[in-house]
């Protein structure tokens, strides 16, 4: 590892994912094409998040030793997520980035990874699609 290695968790820190956290789902309960796939009550939702955004980030391993392994995709298979869905999760993210000012060269790597994790977790086309 470089010396000028930085691990991507220690370079936000808990408090600023936290704000992160919370500026994006602020978003997604009123986006219109995520409210069908989250529930009403956001709470459990970021705090799951948190966890898998720290571990995902480098830091401690809070997801995994709550919840098991992340198999993000097969946990997420029981919801509709389109090639729309997952914009509109990155479009949120994007917006909170902004709004918690996170540092430019950090927002940049960070966004890279959720955009290739965003379509991962495409499940299904979206409805005007899966017409054809």
């Amino acid at each position: 590892m470089s010396p000028n290695y930085t691990v991507p968790y220690d370079e936000i820190g808990a408090e600023k994912l936290e704000q992160l956290m919370n500026a994006f789902y602020k978003r997604v309960a009123v986006h219109p094409v995520l409210i069908p796939i989250f529930p009403t009550d956001l709470t459990e939702t970021i705090r799951k998040q948190i966890q898998f955004q720290t571990q995902y980030l480098g830091g401690p391993n809070l997801f995994t030793e709550e919840h098991g392994h992340p198999m993000m995709r097969a946990r997420h298979m029981n919801f509709a997520i389109t090639p729309d869905s997952a914009q509109a999760w990155l479009e949120c993210m994007h917006e909170a980035m902004d709004e918690v000012e996170l540092a430019p060269k950090f927002k940049e790597i960070y966004y890279k990874r959720l955009v290739l994790t965003a379509h991962h977790m495409i499940n299904r086309p979206n409805i005007d699609e899966g017409d054809k």
